[in-house]
């Protein structure tokens, strides 16, 4: 009996599980897509090096879901609430009937397993069939082969999702009877003649409430714009993000206390239709959900700002990748001094060798050949020496400037000496990038720099008094600024200083710091490339490194194909935590923003009432709660993007290595059709569940 009593109120009140429903299925789908992405990995033709990027990306994402899973359990269960204080009346009327609360509690019970039954199945039909095009995304990410793409079905994901989903639906279980064990027949029966006690506040109060509050967030945005390169560090960044919450909780407890008064003097609006009774509507939702509202602005503003981020950043490594990689391969060594030595863990110091010091003076390609390399693998080689003076450092470069700079920036390193290169030397490899070459005057001389903060720091020196003196000579720079230029590949703009002097620059052999070779693979397709990118990095030339190695030489070096590689697994490691939280964030604000309308709709179902008495259709009563609904959830929405607009400067202030505002615009395109999708669905789902609960009963 009490099953089919459990069938027969589910269908009764399937428009009630609606949201609760959307929820759980959105849920299940989702989390099995990103922790499906184990069996996925396994179709994808890649190199070695993408794939332990992707497993550390799947062992993120793993850990992750353990946050993800407590989210989205307080979500069901804040949810299944709403469906348990909706369903009081019946309640009390079971009782009244002679039904004992074990027996409610075992009609709810089975309603919760035969609901979260069929939500889980749902949700993990969608998230099978949702991973398969998750795999594409990946592969496109990962620039992998799909030629031996099929359907995968991940049993571990999905053994994974069951479990997590059921402890979760345990938790619902244990929380509706420990609420109905706590539950009186008076208060069952009376509890839809219950309604919010509504204090309305001064509206002087409220005025100067929502002034500060503004001035605290127009503050706050100005700390994470102009005053960013102060907050380096999480306490300097805790007083923004506190003064942010404060002023978001001030603007909603305001606006309940002063707006209604706003408006109520203009009377052609305030008098129109329903007007009046939707804004005093929205005036009690303000002024009774102000704390929901300030934590649902806040998840809106994380979403907007994780997302929109994460993608510009990997746009900007995207589009920056062939720039900064325009060659094959560099490697590079460190030339000892007769003085160097290594600290061993014994504490120890150990000297190196005469021969190990005589070895490292000589170029890359000359230590590469008399160890058995084959240099045949190379073309278009350039190799040149890097030099480094210890008078001249970068405290010395930047002269009065030192001592402002060093206070703004402690961190870096000013006792470090700068890296010297040779005009011919350094055109060689410009040439080979393809980048500008330069001409020097015997007294002259350039800074290159592309990494925008060290730019804006060298430029003060030279602007101002760019004279330089070194050895008993006066060298001032050709530019008042420095100009954009680079040697070793990166991945973006991370030169922070090099210097180039004239070819008659008084520096000897000893000064020699590092050599760098620079050159192509000889090859003429991807797959010949990288078998010599394999007698380098991969497991091929093993023995050639670790005789290197054992000789003391210092010898590195980085590929475009390793550079790619790494670069493009970051970022996508990056896009993928954003949407799994950012989507997981957009789901808990929409539905904790349609469960509070369907309670006050459930709460408010006499005030329609008396709407249709007064002599309201049908029609003017769906428009009030349309509008009502709507600027329900704009309202947190256009707070959120207010300061999504800062909080994405700032990350971009913060990241300016990696994105620019340029690659901006497409991320929150993107950004804005994902939440326009799922909060428009939650908020079509509201509608026509409100809809459902105000209509007048039969």
């Amino acid at each position: 009996m009490l099953f089919k009593l459990s069938i027969r109120n589910m269908k009764k009140s399937f428009k009630d599980y609606a949201i609760y429903f959307l929820t759980l299925v959105l849920g299940v789908a989702i989390f099995y897509m990103f922790n499906s992405l184990d069996s996925q990995q396994a179709m994808l033709e890649v190199s070695e090096s993408t794939r332990e990027m992707i497993k550390l990306m799947i062992e993120m994402l793993g850990m992750i879901s353990v946050f993800i899973a407590i989210v989205l359990g307080f979500l069901i269960v804040y949810a299944n609430n709403f469906l348990v204080n909706r369903r009081k009346k019946e309640f009390g009327i079971y009782m009244t009937l002679g039904m004992g609360r074990r027996q409610i509690s075992s009609i709810i019970l089975l309603e919760t397993i035969l609901i979260g039954i069929i939500s889980l199945a749902v949700g993990l039909f969608i998230g099978i069939f949702a991973s398969q095009f998750m795999s594409i995304l990946v592969a496109k990410l990962f620039e992998a082969d799909m030629s031996e793409f099929t359907f995968v079905f991940s049993k571990d994901a999905c053994i994974k999702t069951c479990i997590y989903f059921a402890v979760m639906y345990l938790a619902v279980m244990v929380f509706n009877t420990l609420t109905i064990s706590r539950y009186k027949l008076i208060n069952l029966l009376t509890a839809v003649r219950k309604n919010e006690k509504v204090k309305m506040k001064n509206p002087i109060i409220s005025i100067l409430v929502f002034i500060i509050s503004s001035v605290l967030l127009g503050y706050a945005y100005y700390l994470v714009t102009g005053g960013v390169r102060e907050l380096r560090t999480a306490e300097a960044l805790l007083k923004p993000i506190l003064m942010g919450i404060v002023g978001t909780i001030g603007i909603f407890w305001s606006l309940s206390g002063f707006i209604l008064r706003v408006i109520q003097s203009s009377k052609n609006v305030y008098l129109k239709g329903t007007n009046m009774f939707v804004l005093r509507q929205l005036n009690n939702k303000i002024n009774t959900n102000i704390v929901s509202m300030t934590v649902i602005c806040l998840m809106l503003f994380m979403t907007i700002s994780v997302l929109s981020g994460s993608l510009s950043i990997k746009s900007a490594l995207d589009s920056e990748l062939v720039k900064f990689t325009p060659v094959d391969v560099n490697l590079y060594k460190t030339a000892y001094l007769p003085d160097s030595y290594i600290s061993s863990y014994s504490g120890k110091t150990i000297y190196y060798t005469e021969e190990q010091i005589e070895d490292s003076r000589h170029p890359v390609s000359y230590t590469m050949e008399t160890n058995g390399y084959d240099m045949n693998n190379f073309k278009d080689i350039v190799e040149i020496p890097i030099y480094a003076l210890p008078e001249w450092t970068m405290g010395y470069s930047l002269g009065e400037y030192y001592q402002s700079t060093k206070s703004q920036y402690p961190m870096l390193s000013y006792d470090m000496s700068e890296a010297i290169i040779k005009i011919s030397d350094y055109n060689k490899i410009a040439e080979l990038y393809g980048e500008e070459q330069y001409t020097l005057n015997d007294d002259e001389y350039i800074v290159l720099c592309n990494y925008d903060q060290m730019k804006d720091i060298r430029n003060q020196k030279l602007n101002s008094n760019s004279n330089i003196e070194i050895k008993g000579k006066t060298y001032h720079s050709k530019y008042n600024e420095c100009k954009d230029g680079f040697v070793y590949m990166a991945t973006t703009e991370m030169n922070a200083g090099i210097i180039i002097v004239p070819d008659n620059f008084e520096l000897k052999d000893e000064d020699t710091e590092q050599y760098l070779l620079v050159a192509n693979y000889n090859a003429e397709t991807d797959e010949e490339k990288q078998e010599i990118e394999n007698t380098l990095i991969g497991t091929g030339n093993t023995e050639f490194f670790e005789n290197i190695k054992e000789k003391g030489i210092d010898l590195d070096g980085s590929s475009r194909i390793s550079i790619m590689e790494s670069s493009k697994g970051l970022a996508t490691i990056i896009i993928f935590i954003a949407i799994y939280l950012g989507i997981i964030f957009l789901i808990a604000s929409s539905a904790i923003l349609a469960l509070k309308q369907l309670t006050e709709s459930s709460d408010n179902k006499q005030r329609y009432t008396i709407l249709r008495k007064i002599g309201c259709d049908e029609r003017m009563i769906n428009q009030a709660l349309f509008r009502q609904i709507f600027i329900f959830f704009m309202m947190p929405l256009a707070l959120a993007m207010v300061h999504s607009i800062f909080g994405i400067k700032f990350i971009l202030s913060m990241l300016e290595v990696l994105a620019s505002p340029d690659e901006l615009l497409p991320s929150i395109i993107v950004t804005a059709v994902i939440i326009g999708a799922i909060y428009g669905i939650y908020f079509l789902a509201t509608f026509l569940g409100s809809k459902n609960i105000i209509k007048e009963d039969d």
